[in-house]
């Protein structure tokens, strides 16, 4: 792969990274006063959404840095075994995503504060992060593959 490639996608990466920080900074605390103030029959339930959404903000961020590591693994050497480690890891910490969303929704429901609305983000970035998983299960299983077929080559020749 082409070095320019690999740093537009390390910036693309760090950039969500910056974005994501911010937003829990700056714009989740604001949104989730303002909720509360606006709903003040669910204002009990500010404080466990925000810890949900910031427990999700951890393997998000996680996995962006494993994405880093990924891309500089492909810059260096796309058949490594720290490429199928990194991939591992950014399947864990999707599915890790996929089970606090699914337990928040849960969660919501047991409190019967569950709007459509809300089941429907939850459940599609879910969707998202399981398809990411999978995504990544595949990748690895393909880069074991072929770093197997690599090494008999290199035996054969």
């Amino acid at each position: 792969m082409k070095r320019g490639t690999t740093i537009f996608l390390k910036g693309a990466v760090m950039a969500i990274g910056a974005i994501v920080f911010i937003l829990c900074i700056v714009w989740l605390p604001t949104m989730a006063k303002h909720s509360a103030d606006l709903f003040p029959e669910f204002a009990y339930l500010k404080w466990p959404i925000l810890i949900g959404l910031y427990l999700t903000a951890v393997p998000f961020n996680l996995a962006l840095y494993q994405a880093f590591k990924l891309l500089t693994c492909i810059e260096e050497n796309a058949f490594s075994t720290k490429a199928i480690v990194a991939l591992h890891r950014i399947k864990l910490y999707a599915l890790l995503i996929t089970a606090i969303y699914v337990s928040g929704i849960v969660f919501l429901l047991i409190q019967n504060a569950l709007h459509p609305g809300i089941a429907m983000v939850g459940i599609i970035i879910s969707f998202a992060s399981v398809t990411i998983s999978i995504f990544a299960a595949v990748l690895q299983e393909l880069l074991r593959n072929a770093l197997k077929l690599k090494a008999e080559n290199d035996y054969t020749v």
